[in-house]
């Protein structure tokens, strides 16, 4: 009696083959793996793709006002503008107006944190507070802070204060928001489990509640620090609050466009500059998290 030939099957379905994952285990031609693959390939796109896309966007605003696309009187070469900033970094000229926006943003993102981090906690965490405050907080939200610039100059003048009002108003409703739907999507179950245990109500909101609204939290203040900064320096330009935003204006009064523009680099630089460190912040806050484990494969 001929035994059964294995290649042919005997009649039986065996486990079922993941093809994709066999594909991806079985090796290239020359035992190979595929470009890009592994943790080197990730970190090296990683940084090398956007320092290309820096270096061509500098190569762009270069050579557009050489070549006649753009009037160099309004928008001079990359390399103009750097030199103007690399002039105003080596006689310190540079440093007072960034120090005093970076005052402006942190009063206001700091203002924003302490009045709306335990107000959105206490609106989440109770449902009647949270259904009489919505509408409320849904009409005071869309109004946007430049129209209050009027207000803040009557009551505040055209100083620090002002900049502090309007950038922590700004700043406030990202953080509410973020902190009461965060506490608010709060796993039942998991609340019911520790009522159950008998956990106390400080507890609840220590050990589950503020774990599960960490990550909006986190975001909340990402974005608020965004909106702090454009406020202070919106604040500058308009109001004439020393800053960044005052040294602009200055500069194109003067008609020193390239002053100007490295001015507006600075900024950038800044707004960049906070949210890396804000990254690293998040990174640490919430190693625990899927998205951070995701992140850090």
């Amino acid at each position: 009696m001929s035994r059964p030939d294995p290649a042919a099957g005997d009649g039986t379905q065996g486990p079922p083959v993941d093809r994709a994952a066999a594909d991806a285990a079985a090796p290239g031609p020359a035992g190979t793996r595929p470009s890009g693959a592994g943790p080197s390939g990730g970190r090296l796109s990683g940084w090398l793709l956007p320092v290309v896309g820096i270096a061509v966007a500098i190569a762009v605003f270069e050579i557009a006002p050489r070549v006649g696309l753009v009037d160099r009187r309004f928008l001079p070469p990359a390399s103009e503008m750097f030199a103007a900033l690399f002039g105003r970094v080596a006689d310190g000229s540079l440093w007072t107006p960034v120090g005093q926006t970076l005052q402006g943003w942190a009063l206001g993102l700091g203002t924003a944190i302490l009045v709306a981090l335990p107000l959105g906690i206490l609106i989440g965490s109770v449902f009647l507070l949270f259904m009489s405050t919505r509408t409320i907080v849904e009409f005071l939200r869309p109004i946007p802070s430049v129209a209050l610039l009027p207000l803040a100059a009557l009551v505040f003048g055209a100083g620090l204060e002002s900049k502090w009002f309007l950038a922590s108003f700004a700043a406030t409703w990202p953080i509410l928001l973020q902190t009461l739907y965060g506490v608010r999507d709060v796993d039942p179950t998991a609340m019911e489990t520790a009522r159950s245990f008998g956990i106390s109500r400080l507890e609840r909101l220590r050990r589950v509640v503020l774990p599960s609204a960490l990550p909006y939290i986190v975001t909340g203040i990402r974005i608020s620090a965004a909106v702090a900064l454009i406020l202070s320096v919106t604040v500058e330009l308009v109001l004439g609050a020393p800053g960044l935003g005052q040294e602009i204006n200055i500069a194109r009064q003067s008609a020193a466009v390239d002053q100007m523009y490295a001015l507006i680099i600075v900024t950038g630089l800044i707004g960049w500059v906070l949210n890396i460190a804000l990254s690293l912040v998040e990174r640490r806050l919430l190693h625990w998290h899927a998205s951070q484990r995701e992140r850090n494969r």
